[in-house]
């Protein structure tokens, strides 16, 4: 039996996230996703052809979760944690921009 882990904020959760997130190929899939979301989006919205937004999560989660089923080889944190997981793909993204965290 496993135990779940409580996380009273989102910064006890970032860390968990940051190893659940530790292969390389893993966090660049990740990062590709969350950059084609933003792009498919401001898309959409510029072009007023809406349609396209369902592409958001079917581009955003099957990025991620290739990198967890092929790469990171876990379970992704969105089905135990969805709301701080959404937030930390987006920290991690901005983290990686700013060079916080290595591509």
């Amino acid at each position: 039996m496993t135990t779940e882990r409580t996380f009273r904020s989102f910064s006890e959760f970032y860390p968990y996230y940051l190893e659940e997130h530790s292969d390389p190929v893993c966090r660049r899939l990740h990062y590709t996703g969350s950059l084609l979301v933003i792009v498919i989006a401001v898309f959409a919205l510029l072009t007023r052809q809406y349609a396209y937004l369902w592409l958001l999560p079917v581009t955003g989660y099957g990025f991620a979760w290739l990198g967890h089923y092929g790469f990171e080889k876990n379970r992704p944190a969105t089905f135990k944690y969805p709301f701080y997981s959404l937030m930390g793909d987006w920290v991690m993204l901005k983290d990686m921009l700013t060079g916080r965290i290595r591509f």
